[in-house]
């Protein structure tokens, strides 16, 4: 028995088509998709059909939904493989949300596994029969019916596998299809995202060599600026007419270069009567004069005062010696 197969097993390598022809001619089934039996249900019957009456059928349900019913179906068939002794791992969270890998891979194991029971012999089952007693069963059964007697004309007699493999086939390639503008599809998105993000770098590195140059051209009117802030230049008219521009405000942009070129061009008093800077500058120098001015006025008259009081003492000192001092001897 099949119950251990690797996955380089000649098992994995069945297509889809063959794998819905054996589905639906043991079960009489008219399924167009491997992932129409994530329910679980199926894989119940199939058990049932190469071990008859192992499977409860009335727990099996095939008309379930939900994941927590499909989980029921899987519950029943976890159970056989633990009677059956059957060590096959079923990927439960995977199967019931319908990916086709998933449930290809599981079917293909499926099919080694029934074929390597009795070389495959149903024992003249009767799948219509056993699946009335399931929930949803007779539903089944009556929407395959109808379509496998319209195939035949007159007859009642079930479709042979390999029309089910020629429709099969046929459904097969169109989902290919499918699943290929599908892949066109999502590559689009991929390859938006690739151009995002050239885009992206690209403009990092435009904004990058921006700053780079914005910090060039600051770093050079700061010069400009400590330059002008020299005290031998700072009152000069070109450096007011220089200070002028770098202060100016962008209100000021279009007349800031016309009122500094009248700075340099007027007359130095009437340049120095336009400029505050030079007014200040103006102020600054009239008081330092002053000061200057105050200082030797108070050295002058100390000096005075100091000659003074030296010819004081020398006239007090010869009146003393006229006069005749105690001191004085003879």
């Amino acid at each position: 028995m099949a119950t251990n197969i690797g996955m380089m097993d000649s098992a994995y390598f069945v297509g889809r088509s063959e794998i819905l022809a054996w589905i639906n001619s043991t079960l009489h089934l008219n399924l167009s998709k491997v992932e129409e039996a994530c329910s679980g249900a199926v894989h119940c019957q199939l058990m049932d059909a190469v071990h008859p009456g192992m499977v409860p059928m009335h727990k099996v349900n095939f008309d379930a939904k939900n994941e927590y019913e499909m989980i029921q179906n899987y519950k029943v068939l976890q159970d056989i493989f633990i009677k059956l002794k059957i060590t096959k791992h079923i990927e439960v969270s995977k199967l019931v949300k319908g990916r086709p890998l998933d449930n290809l891979e599981f079917m293909q194991w499926m099919k080694r596994y029934c074929d390597s029971v009795n070389g495959g012999g149903l024992h003249n089952y009767n799948p219509v029969e056993r699946r009335e007693a399931s929930k949803g069963g007779k539903e089944v059964g009556k929407k395959s019916a109808p379509q496998q007697s319209s195939t035949k004309g007159s007859t009642a007699a079930p479709r042979p596998p390999s029309y089910h493999a020629q429709r099969n086939s046929n459904d097969v390639s169109s989902s290919m299809n499918s699943s290929n503008q599908s892949a066109k599809t999502s590559s689009k998105p991929s390859m938006s995202m690739a151009a995002y993000d050239k885009q992206i770098t690209e403009l990092k590195l435009s904004v990058d060599s921006l700053e780079k140059e914005r910090d060039f051209y600051f770093a050079k009117l700061r010069d400009i600026e400590i330059l002008c802030q020299t005290p031998e230049i700072e009152d000069s008219l070109i450096v007011a007419a220089i200070k002028r521009i770098l202060y100016a405000t962008d209100g000021d942009a279009s007349s800031v270069v016309t009122e500094a070129q009248a700075m340099v061009s007027l007359h130095p008093k009437e340049a120095e009567a336009l400029s505050p800077i030079a007014e200040v500058s103006e102020e600054k120098a009239s008081f330092e004069t002053q000061k200057r001015k105050n200082i030797l006025n108070i050295d002058v008259d100390a000096a005075e005062i100091t000659t003074l009081s030296q010819r004081q003492k020398l006239s007090d000192a010869s009146d003393v010696h006229c006069s005749g001092s105690p001191l004085m001897t003879y």
